[in-house]
């Protein structure tokens, strides 16, 4: 499996050497438009920056400002302590940057990892709650990572109870946590995936839909991601957006092997209206004759175009 977000943020150690700015007057919740504003992820700028030999985040200004010459006026980061929280605030203030939603990863399938992985969640959404962040996408650890061995059913058990405990935590503290999912959640017949889904309440656990890893961990099958839509459609409260042609990944979001037209239009028909996260990442074999200031350019654009119904 290409790098994930997983391995991604075990890489994240440039934000903890980073200048601390003083804290100005940080994004606020009310600041964000009625709708969600399109957002984009640091890990589509991780692979985009790995490629040109640099680290997403080395330098804060520099990586920002790159950012936000695209035109994108939110983000979505991830997290693994306060202190990355504490250290991205004044960033988010100074480039004008709304951050509605974060990810982070949890272990939550073994009893004696789970209490202190849910305890981390809940300081990193404290200490992101005054910087506007209102959605926690979490996706849970695998046995190990890049690893093919499966969850028991025993494992799973577990870590939906964990699952739902941490959304309803969550939400007495006024989130919605976001189940996120990979490529294994699909697996065999994708038992992890819908145990989520159908021992969780509602009310505690919300999707984050990762079209293209639901797409790609089913086998490539649009079948299969848009049967998760008509199951689970009305749980979904945000969406990662990325395309492949012929299997790849593309520097830039278009047309392509996900029908992203008709997922716009399945999401109006249930009068859901989740936020839009772009996460068109780069992996071995996708083409190079783009850079990301660019191609996130085009891909706001894109967005804009085929979601137009639902911002």
């Amino acid at each position: 499996m290409p790098t994930t977000r997983r391995q991604f943020l075990t890489s994240l150690t440039a934000l903890a050497g980073a200048t601390v700015l003083p804290i100005d007057q940080p994004v606020q919740a009310d600041t964000v438009a009625k709708t969600w504003p399109i957002s984009c992820n640091a890990y589509t700028w991780g692979t985009f920056y790995g490629r040109e030999k640099k680290e997403w985040m080395a330098d804060p200004d520099a990586s920002l400002t790159d950012y936000v010459k695209t035109g994108l006026t939110a983000y979505e980061p991830s997290f693994t302590s306060v202190d990355e929280v504490k250290k991205l605030a004044p960033y988010l203030t100074k480039y004008k940057l709304a951050m509605p939603s974060l990810y982070v990863n949890s272990s939550l399938h073994r009893a004696d990892e789970a209490q202190k992985s849910i305890e981390s969640v809940l300081a990193i959404a404290d200490a992101a709650k005054p910087l506007g962040a209102r959605i926690i996408a979490t996706n849970p650890n695998p046995i190990k990572w890049g690893s093919e061995e499966d969850k028991t059913d025993a494992d799973l058990i577990e870590q939906a109870k964990n699952l739902d405990r941490l959304g309803a935590q969550l939400r007495e503290q006024g989130f919605t946590l976001a189940y996120h999912t990979h490529a294994p959640e699909h697996r065999q017949a994708a038992r992890e995936f819908h145990h989520m889904m159908l021992a969780t309440d509602p009310k505690n656990v919300s999707l984050c839909l990762d079209a293209h890893w639901v797409y790609r961990g089913s086998g490539n099958s649009q079948i299969a991601l848009f049967d998760i839509v008509k199951l689970y459609g009305k749980r979904i409260v945000e969406v990662h957006i990325r395309q492949s042609k012929n299997g790849i990944w593309q520097e830039t979001f278009g047309d392509g092997d996900i029908n992203y037209r008709r997922l716009a239009t399945d999401l109006k028909n249930l009068n859901v209206q989740p936020l839009l996260v772009l996460e068109q990442c780069l992996e071995k074999n996708s083409p190079n004759t783009i850079g990301p200031v660019e191609a996130h350019k085009q891909n706001l654009q894109y967005t804009r175009t085929v979601f137009a119904g639902l911002i």
